[in-house]
């Protein structure tokens, strides 16, 4: 098991440097900026992206996300589904031999949700999320889409990617809808439950079908038992990375928390990860704004980062 940084778009020196100091091994970049002419990412755009995270000592061990326009399409079954599907198996292989082995994406053509912000320790901001606010929000797309359709949707797309992912040697996992609520904007938030993620493993069986086990949004599943889900999944070897955050609780209201204040015990967490022989890395994802941070949360998420190296220590020397 191994730590990593990620949510941040640009390899900056900057961004580089401060990983490598402050004792990370991988690196994820969330939403890339790479040039998406024609609706894909280029060979050379992506090998040039390893290339820079290695100057410093990293691995770039996964990519996170392409724009939602790369594949909106694919997810709602729109008229521009086929080209779409094959920009995005030209990005998929190409992102395979550029030598990255992880491509995380997710199910949410609205993205995430969040509604007013939280106050938590001693009054650093936090994101929060209350259903019955965002129920009053107006629709996101040109309608309401049922829960089959956009099933029907993810099963032809698993159907057709998997099989190439494969031939190509790259891992695909999919996050959580974030929040795991039943519908937001007139869009049925598919990956929301337990069920839900093992109809997804089950739709194509395979190694390249896994998850992008976003600990904070599987914590928010409501009345789900966040250490079975990380004991089935591990078990299975379907955890691809974690974003090793905490919750207040689950839905229908939660606020975000720092690592070591959530609902979930993180040490029973990071215990079950290494008795199941997860042997990937976790990153810090959101952190809540602290005094004097900067935008991105420089001091936020060194102590969450820190705090997964010492969780790592503890479970992995028997602790």
């Amino acid at each position: 098991m191994r730590a990593g940084f990620g949510q941040f778009n640009e390899p900056s020196r900057e961004y580089l440097q401060f990983c490598a100091q402050f004792g990370a091994t991988d690196v994820l970049l969330n939403n890339a900026n790479l040039p998406g002419a024609g609706g894909r990412w280029q060979l050379h755009d992506l090998v040039k992206l390893r290339l820079t995270v290695e100057q410093y000592g990293l691995s770039l061990s996964a990519l996170e996300n392409v724009p939602v326009s790369f594949y909106d399409q694919i997810m709602l079954g729109g008229p521009m589904r086929d080209e779409q599907v094959e920009n995005m198996i030209a990005t998929i292989r190409s992102v395979a031999r550029a030598g990255i082995p992880i491509f995380g994406y997710h199910w949410m053509p609205s993205m995430v949700w969040r509604t007013t912000p939280a106050r938590v320790r001693c009054g650093a901001a936090a994101t929060a999320f209350d259903y019955d606010e965002a129920r009053r929000m107006p629709l996101t797309h040109d309608r309401e889409y049922t829960e089959e359709e956009m099933w029907r949707n993810l099963e032809y797309w698993i159907r057709v990617i998997t099989p190439i992912a494969e031939e190509e040697g790259i891992r695909l996992g999919i996050h959580p809808c974030d929040p795991p609520v039943p519908v937001l904007g007139g869009i049925p938030q598919l990956l929301r439950s337990f069920q839900a993620y093992k109809r997804l493993v089950e739709i194509y069986p395979s190694d390249s079908n896994g998850i992008e086990f976003c600990q904070g949004t599987f914590s928010e599943m409501e009345g789900e038992d966040i250490y079975e889900m990380i004991r089935y999944f591990g078990e299975r070897r379907k955890i691809l990375y974690v974003h090793f955050r905490n919750v207040s609780g689950q839905v229908p209201k939660f606020h975000e928390e720092f690592v070591n204040t959530g609902y979930v015990d993180m040490h029973k967490a990071m215990t079950i990860y290494h008795q199941v022989g997860f042997d990937g890395f976790f990153i810090d994802d959101h952190v809540p704004q602290t005094f004097q941070d900067t935008e991105w949360g420089h001091r936020g998420r060194a102590f969450a980062n820190g705090y997964i190296q010492a969780m790592i220590e503890v479970v992995t020397k028997g602790g």
